[in-house]
């Protein structure tokens, strides 16, 4: 059965980093387009970062130039590293392929 499951979640003040780890089991991983979604309280949930099969990579306009999505093939992980961050980075993340979703970490950011 494939699985998503993430990890690095936690508590940081504005301006700190966290880098979140999504590892795949299955065949998933090297198919498709490993995206972070991020999902705030009363807000609907967003496109954070995706990277491409090809190692193409894209952002939301909020983070760009502080977030990095990356990826080990070999290790079926993808990784976000976050800096400078702010508290409108605070929500549940989430790591997806196709229909798989993770079950989410939570980020909260204070001022």
């Amino acid at each position: 059965q494939v699985q998503l499951v993430e990890s690095g979640g936690g508590f940081v003040q504005a301006g700190g980093s966290l880098r979140l780890s999504c590892a795949a089991s299955g065949g998933i991983f090297s198919r498709n387009t490993m995206n972070w979604y991020r999902q705030a309280p009363g807000k609907q949930r967003e496109l954070v970062a995706r990277i491409t099969i090809w190692g193409q990579t894209d952002y939301a306009n909020s983070v760009k130039g502080r977030f990095t999505i990356s990826r080990d093939i070999a290790k079926r992980t993808v990784w976000l590293q976050m800096n400078s961050l702010k508290p409108d980075d605070t929500a549940v993340y989430y790591c997806n392929a196709d229909t798989i979703w993770g079950q989410g970490t939570q980020v909260t950011v204070s001022t």
